[in-house]
């Protein structure tokens, strides 16, 4: 079953029905394929959207629900509150409130929303079930306590095995920020991490509405895929694999590897350029609060 906690429109739901479909032989599989799907809205017209989608995929009775996935504790999850697929573009650039925090544990009660729908997803993927999720540049290299700490859990307790680096044009005009796709399982505590970074197609400055991104255009991504290699090109990773301990005890949690060159070229909307400085300058803040902290151990304790 795939799931999506911020459904919208159902787009990665559509997706995975449209590929199951070429598998349904049998009348066991068509209920298979009826029962394949759970997904969470909680706009009002999104959501009838979704269920419109899936009413035209063949799902009489769509499992996709009008509700906030932040508003219930994160504890409270059961077994039976656990999936085996998690496809997800969560909603980033927001600011939670005190009330939606108050939901998730204290070190990982971010107030930025695509971190908190982070920790969801963790705590409802089954055993040996697999996720991936698009999330923004900002989680990566972001050094604030709570990234830091949903950066631990995930790789600590799961196996972040790829992290795809993508254009920052891909969801233009909606966002120019640039995102990645994270993908990881629920077998074991992370012990490398593969990165590639998906470049720009020949003839494409940016994608736009009328020139979006196409799937052919994702096909050095599966190319590259089961047959991995590291890449340099012009003195710049372009594929790269680091161990889990490089990342955390050499590294700091900082996930921005492989990233793309020249970014003092890129343009970003006002409101994106703002997100992107606040995230850039929370992350050096807590850099800065942590050397402090070391500085002050290192004397002998905070000063009077």
């Amino acid at each position: 079953m795939a799931t999506d906690f911020a459904c919208g429109t159902g787009g990665f739901l559509t997706s995975w029905l449209k590929e199951l479909k070429k598998k349904v032989k049998t009348t066991e599989d068509e209920e298979k394929y009826s029962n394949s799907i759970y997904g969470i809205e909680k706009k009002q017209f999104p959501y009838m959207l979704c269920v419109t989608n899936m009413l035209l995929h063949d799902l009489d009775v769509p499992r996709v629900y009008h509700d906030n996935t932040l508003l219930r504790d994160v504890l409270d999850y059961t077994e039976e509150d656990r999936f085996h697929v998690i496809l997800m573009n969560p909603p980033y650039g927001g600011s939670e409130k005190a009330d939606v925090k108050n939901h998730f544990p204290n070190d990982l009660a971010s107030s930025e929303t695509a971190d908190l729908f982070m920790s969801v997803i963790m705590y409802r993927l089954k055993k040996d079930g697999r996720a991936a999720v698009i999330l923004p540049d900002g989680f990566l290299f972001g050094t604030d306590n709570a990234k830091v700490n949903i950066k631990k859990k995930l790789l600590r307790e799961f196996n972040l095995h790829t992290v795809i680096r993508m254009p920052g044009s891909v969801f233009s005009p909606y966002t120019s920020i640039t995102t990645n796709i994270l993908f990881f399982d629920n077998t074991h505590p992370t012990e490398e991490i593969w990165f590639y970074r998906l470049d720009m197609p020949e003839g494409y400055k940016h994608f736009s509405k009328t020139k979006p991104m196409k799937l052919e255009h994702f096909q050095p991504v599966m190319d590259w895929w089961d047959n991995r290699e590291e890449i340099n090109e012009d003195g710049f990773d372009k594929a790269k694999k680091f161990t889990a301990q490089q990342l955390t005890e050499e590294l700091g949690y900082n996930l921005d590897q492989c990233g793309y060159p020249h970014e003092e070229e890129e343009i970003l909307a006002p409101m994106d350029l703002i997100q992107r400085y606040e995230e850039q300058r929370a992350s050096l803040n807590a850099k800065i609060d942590r050397v402090l902290e070391q500085i002050t151990n290192l004397l002998g304790g905070k000063p009077e």
